[in-house]
């Protein structure tokens, strides 16, 4: 099924987003984060990428459609690492925009459509591409019941820049003139700038992302509130069962001095897992594996809470890519806890082989990323999108693993087999390994995963709903930012 194509005017809230991010400062008088201005100064108009709208991770140099590229050397902006990794390659569009300067309607170029160039169009049309000069569509299919589909190409952009003093606080984009793709016809590419003063403050410039009407729907603090209560109380629930179980058949099991006489009528009265208490805690076949697993675990739970730490009192929200580039930055520094956890438990199960699980638990999540990444890179290099990963920035990310992450996690082993290296077993291990009769099909491991993950899937369930609407949908997804933190 087609998806539909929204009329030029509805990109009013939409062209918002994007355009504060887009329209970039003039390198000598002003900054990317006070944009400064004296009127009449110069300010740079940055073409992104292009892109199906139903598919945001596919995105493709701007011009990689036949769009107007005037003559002459267009420089390019190169940000930091997350912006890279992020597949934003900005180009200056070479337009003359100036401070509180209006512009009339101007031709920028003659588009001459040819039968390649015409295709190209049409094509993106149909699957209703956008591009990031703000944001905008390529194009538009007008329907007739009597002909064909008729696609028609937006030939003028009217950008609305509004200030206040000397700082740029909204731009705005709509497209107008839609002209018909027909081959060998000229079709004049067009553009008008109007600037209009505004009583909002630079920093109240983020409240237009908080109108109901941008997001269409308000914080979710009920599923949010549902998800939170629903671990809380099953987390305190089998705690508390467990432990009110457990406590005195640990301390029972921990006795030196019984009897034989009371060790065998102890024996007689078992039943369920006491009857294997002996092997319990005895270390696991792939002890490597879990302690890589375990530790990695603890970095990723830490890394998360560091990350939404820094967005609540930062502004990470500002600069392109800056999640991204904190999450590679905190992912590298939280190696040690990675380490510490994987040695400590490593050793406290009588682990030798610690300088393996050292290594594999450096490298088992990167590379593990690295892996999926290179398939995808490999895809995205074959179409031309760019989603794919510069060699350059491949070498920065595995020197940021292998000077900060792999040492660190190298110090936080060695840390963690003797500070917390010891055997802290709640009760002894045999030495012997009593036998266990075959389990029946549903009491297997695999089936006895699936059904214990119901439960966290259920609390995480809505919640991740929103996460992938925001990730594929272009609906922007909130859960922890507030009113005060953006407009910090």
């Amino acid at each position: 099924m087609r998806p539909s194509v929204r009329s030029p005017s509805s990109w009013s809230v939409i062209a918002a987003l994007f355009a504060s991010f887009l329209f970039i400062l003039s390198p000598v008088f002003a900054s990317e984060y006070d944009h400064k201005y004296q009127p009449d100064d110069k300010v740079t108009l940055w073409v992104n990428k292009v892109g199906p709208y139903n598919n945001p991770q596919e995105t493709y140099n701007f011009y990689s459609l036949p769009f107007c590229h005037l003559p002459g050397h267009a420089a390019h902006k190169w940000g930091g690492l997350g912006e890279v990794l992020g597949g934003n390659e900005l180009i200056d569009s070479q337009m003359d925009v100036k401070f509180q300067k209006n512009v009339e309607k101007t031709t920028v170029c003659k588009l001459e459509l040819d039968e390649p160039k015409a295709m190209q169009f049409k094509q993106a049309i149909e699957n209703s591409y956008w591009f990031e000069l703000f944001m905008g569509f390529v194009g538009e299919v007008h329907s007739d019941r009597n002909t064909d589909n008729k696609h028609m190409l937006f030939t003028h952009m009217n950008i609305t820049l509004q200030y206040n003093k000397d700082q740029i606080i909204h731009v705005n984009l709509t497209q107008e003139s839609p002209k018909p793709l027909e081959v060998g016809r000229t079709l004049d590419m067009t553009y008008s700038v109007k600037w209009t003063e505004t009583n909002i403050t630079f920093a109240r410039r983020f409240d237009v992302y908080l109108d109901y009407h941008f997001f269409e729907h308000q914080i979710h603090w009920f599923s949010i509130f549902n998800s939170f209560m629903m671990v809380i109380f099953l987390t305190g629930l089998v705690s508390m069962i467990l432990m009110r179980t457990l406590r005195n058949d640990y301390a029972k099991y921990a006795r030196e001095d019984d009897d034989l006489e009371t060790l065998e009528r102890d024996v007689s009265e078992e039943s369920g897992w006491k009857l294997v208490h002996g092997d319990v805690f005895r270390p696991p076949r792939n002890l490597v594996l879990l302690s890589a697993v375990v530790g990695t675990g603890a970095q990723l739970a830490l890394l998360i809470l560091l990350v939404i730490i820094f967005a609540i009192i930062g502004m990470l929200y500002i600069g392109r890519g800056a999640i991204v580039t904190t999450f590679i930055v905190c992912y590298a520094f939280t190696s040690f806890i990675s380490g510490y956890v994987s040695g400590g438990m490593y050793s406290r199960n009588g682990g030798k082989t610690w300088i393996k699980s050292m290594i594999l638990t450096a490298s088992l999540f990167p590379f593990l990323c690295f892996g999926i990444g290179f398939i995808l890179n490999t895809v995205a290099i074959l179409y031309g999108s760019l989603a794919a990963i510069p060699f350059g920035t491949m070498v920065v990310v595995l020197v940021i693993w292998g000077f900060i992450s792999f040492p660190l996690a190298l110090l936080g082993t060695v840390v963690g087999r003797n500070w917390s290296g010891a055997p802290n077993n709640p009760c002894r291990v045999k030495t012997i390994p009593r036998p266990i009769p075959e389990k029946k099909w549903y009491l297997t491991p695999s089936v006895v995963s699936l059904m214990g993950g119901l439960l966290p899937f259920g609390s995480i369930f809505i919640e991740m709903y929103f996460v992938f609407t925001s990730f594929w949908n272009y609906k922007v997804f909130l859960s922890f930012l507030t009113t005060k933190s953006l407009n910090e």
